[in-house]
C-alpha cells in the first residue's frame, strides 16, 4: 500500500500527537492513580468519582473547555497555541490522564489487599512495599495505557475543535477521514481507517507481548 508525501504526514502528525499526549498522562496519571489506590485520606471518595467521572467525559465537551482556555480573551491566550499540534496535545491529555489514574488506581488496589500484608510479614519496608504493590500491577497499569491510547488516537472532536484541520498544520488521520468521507472520497477514507486500525493493533500487541512474557515469567 503506497502514500503519498501528504498522506504519510498525516500519520506521523496523529503518531506524534498522540504518543505525546499518552507520554505525558502516564506522568500525570499513573504516580495519581498509584496513590489513590495506596493511601486513605479524607475527601478520597469525592475524587475517585470525579476521577471516574472524567474517565467519561465527552471529547468536545474537553475541546470547548482547552479552546476557551486557549482563545485570544481565555487565560492562556497570550501562548498562542490554538489551531497548533500542541493544542491537539493538551486536549488528548486531558482526555487520557484520567483514564490511566483510574484504571492504575483498580490495579494496584487489586494487588494491594494481595501483597500488602505479605510484604509487611517479610519486614519490607513503606518503599518497598510500594514498589512491590506497583510492579505486580503492572500488567493492568499497561491495560490502561492500551485503553487511553486507543481514545486518544481516534479521537475526533477535540482535536477539530482545537486543532482545526489545517492542512500540512494539524490535520491527522481521524480528521482526515472525516474530511475526505465529506468530499466523497471513500477509498481514501478507507485506507486511512486501515492506517488507524493498524496503528492500534500493533500497539496492543506490543502491550500483550510485553503482559504475556511477564506471565511466563512469572510461572518461571
Amino acid at each position: 500500500m503506497l502514500f503519498s508525501p501528504d498522506v504519510w504526514e498525516i500519520i506521523w502528525l496523529s503518531l506524534k500527537v498522540t504518543t505525546t499526549a499518552i507520554a505525558i498522562g502516564m506522568l500525570i496519571g499513573i504516580p495519581f492513580g498509584a496513590f489513590l489506590g495506596l493511601y486513605s485520606f479524607p475527601g478520597k471518595r469525592l475524587i475517585v468519582v470525579l476521577v471516574y467521572t472524567c474517565m467519561g467525559l465527552p471529547p468536545v465537551l474537553v475541546g470547548v473547555i482547552v479552546y476557551l482556555l486557549l482563545s485570544r480573551y481565555g487565560p492562556l491566550g497570550s501562548l498562542s497555541l490554538l489551531f497548533t499540534p500542541q493544542a491537539m496535545v493538551i486536549a488528548q491529555v486531558a482526555l487520557v490522564t484520567p483514564i490511566l489514574a483510574g484504571l492504575t488506581m483498580s490495579a494496584v488496589q487489586e494487588k494491594e489487599r494481595a501483597y500488602r500484608e505479605t510484604a509487611k510479614s517479610l519486614g519490607a519496608s513503606p518503599i518497598q512495599l510500594i514498589a512491590t504493590i506497583v510492579r505486580e500491577a503492572r500488567t493492568g497499569i499497561w491495560s490502561g495505557a492500551a485503553a487511553a491510547y486507543g481514545r486518544a488516537i481516534s479521537e475526533v472532536g477535540a482535536v477539530m475543535l482545537v486543532g482545526g484541520n489545517i492542512e500540512h498544520h494539524t490535520r491527522v488521520m481521524t480528521t482526515a477521514i472525516i474530511l475526505e468521507t465529506r468530499m466523497g472520497n471513500f477509498p481514501a477514507a478507507l485506507q486511512l481507517g486501515l492506517v488507524l486500525l493498524a496503528v492500534s493493533f500493533l500497539f496492543n500487541s506490543f502491550l500483550m507481548v510485553g503482559a504475556l512474557n511477564q506471565w511466563k515469567a512469572k510461572r518461571r
